[in-house]
């Protein structure tokens, strides 16, 4: 990739809803090309956690699969972030997918590192 390109930012977290002082907690994330590749991500999680989760969990996310996914991928054609949330017992898992501009990372080959670069001398660790 060599110039900025536009794709989608997607992120899965879980809350514990007993607990009012912990933090939503990050189990993943993954960038997206396309908004069809974003929403399988988010579907293919939930086809593989479905046999674990209680039954009214497990009907929102069959909701979210055979009617919600459409909607989902309307919202992110037309550039509009989406969101996916199911309450499983104590905890709330939340997927998001954001339109995102990806930018490409620099590289070093075949640049001229600055004489600042030369003069960084790493510490001993203990």
């Amino acid at each position: 990739m060599d110039k900025p390109h536009w794709g989608y930012w997607c992120e899965c977290w879980t809350e514990d809803l007993n607990d009012a002082t912990e933090r939503p907690t990050l189990h993943g994330s993954f960038d997206a090309y396309s908004a069809p590749q974003a929403d399988r991500w988010v579907a293919v999680a939930l086809r593989t956690i479905t046999p674990a989760l209680d039954p009214e969990a497990c009907d929102e996310a069959w909701t979210w699969l055979y009617e919600g996914r459409a909607d989902t991928r309307r919202a992110l054609l037309l550039s509009e972030p989406s969101t996916v949330t199911i309450s499983h017992g104590n905890t709330r898992i939340t997927w998001t997918i954001r339109p995102a501009l990806f930018l490409p990372l620099a590289h070093r080959q075949g640049a001229e590192l600055p004489a600042c670069a030369h003069d960084f001398k790493p510490h001993a660790t203990d």
